[in-house]
């Protein structure tokens, strides 16, 4: 039985952990702290056809595939899995012309994104803003609850046979050895370094750190049903209302040198959801949370063997929870020696690329 050592327990390194037992490796899976980086403050949103943007042509055939393996993917799990739709909501005139150009386009290349007046919106979702300009709505654009997907998967492989999971930091890799923070060395036919940027990662592969601030509010009435996307004066906005009334706020993305929440990202989210949502100020802040996102200069997923014995699944950017199911496949068959496809390739990176 061939022994896989995945470094790295975001969404990733435990999804891809799990596909890798269900074919018959045994699999260490290394993390000081699993589920807490990016996976921990995500959204969740499942979203293939909002999170189109021009140019990223390699990119949609893989949200839209990992988007329809999602009801296999989760089944059984205690995942927040809510097929409910997504609507996206123009702040004003310049941002309904701009959807209104990117649904033509989201049509173009397949998807369906389905243009509706102001009142058929506030027709659906009451709490919408008197002020909002245009909206689209995108029935098969749905979400998951990151924390407790992780927290699913994570229990479900820590009962499975040829399972381990050690709560250390990696420091190096010179395959076919781990070497940990607490001096162990773990040894392994294959490694899979499925980590974020500024780390094992970074000596192979180009990633680096996309910040994003998020506040977590918790509602006393639903005041929303549905996913709302925003676009305000051109930033992206996003509502995500739960089952038990938490409400998600995001999306600033930056990259700088602060890793905590800042005070202008927290602004901008609240001023631009209130525009689209204005009772979004009658809910209560429960948390507020930055996480660096593994972010490629494509930002399409680098998935591979980068060195022998050593291969990476990172790079996913804003991407991770909608790409987990088929990154997960495809990391497995990284492992495996099967073909996966060239678009998440490390090889086009070849000047970054390090030999070990």
């Amino acid at each position: 039985m061939e022994h896989i050592a995945v470094v790295g327990a975001g969404i990733i390194g435990v999804a891809t952990s799990r596909e890798l037992l269900s074919r018959g490796y045994q699999v260490t899976l290394v993390d000081p702290e699993p589920l807490s980086g990016a996976t921990r403050a995500a959204a969740g949103m499942l979203a293939p056809v909002a999170e189109v943007t021009y140019d990223q042509h390699e990119l949609y055939p893989l949200m839209a595939t990992s988007a329809r393996m999602y009801p296999e993917f989760v089944a059984g799990l205690d995942a927040g899995y809510r097929q409910t739709e997504t609507l996206v909501i123009a702040g004003d005139a310049a941002d309904r012309e701009f959807l209104q150009k990117l649904s033509v386009f989201q049509a173009e290349i397949g998807f369906m994104a389905e243009p509706m007046t102001t009142r058929q919106a506030r027709a659906l979702e009451p709490s919408l803003g008197a002020g909002i300009a245009g909206a689209v709505r995108i029935p098969t654009d749905h979400q998951v609850d990151p924390r407790r997907l992780g927290a699913a998967l994570l229990r479900q492989i820590s009962g499975m046979p040829n399972f381990r999971l050690v709560k250390d930091r990696a420091t190096s890799n010179d395959h076919p050895t781990v070497e940990l923070e607490g001096g162990e060395a773990i040894q392994a036919d294959k490694i899979l370094i499925a980590t974020a940027s500024g780390s094992l990662a970074s000596n192979f592969v180009p990633v680096r750190p996309v910040y994003g601030d998020v506040v977590r509010l918790q509602s006393h009435r639903h005041i929303v049903e549905r996913t709302i996307r925003g676009v305000v004066m051109g930033r992206p906005v996003y509502v995500v209302p739960r089952e038990d009334g938490e409400i998600v706020l995001g999306a600033t993305t930056r990259e700088d040198a602060v890793t905590g929440v800042t005070a202008e990202g927290v602004f901008h989210l609240l001023r631009d959801a209130q525009r689209i949502v204005p009772s979004i100020l009658e809910c209560e802040i429960t948390e507020l949370i930055a996480r660096p996102r593994p972010g490629s200069p494509d930002d399409i997923p680098i998935i591979g063997e980068v060195s022998p014995g050593v291969h990476v699944a990172t790079g996913f950017s804003r991407h991770g929870i909608l790409l987990c199911p088929l990154g997960a496949q495809m990391a497995a068959d990284s492992i495996d020696g099967r073909p996966i496809s060239e678009s998440v390739s490390p090889r086009r990176f070849k000047e970054h690329h390090v030999q070990r």
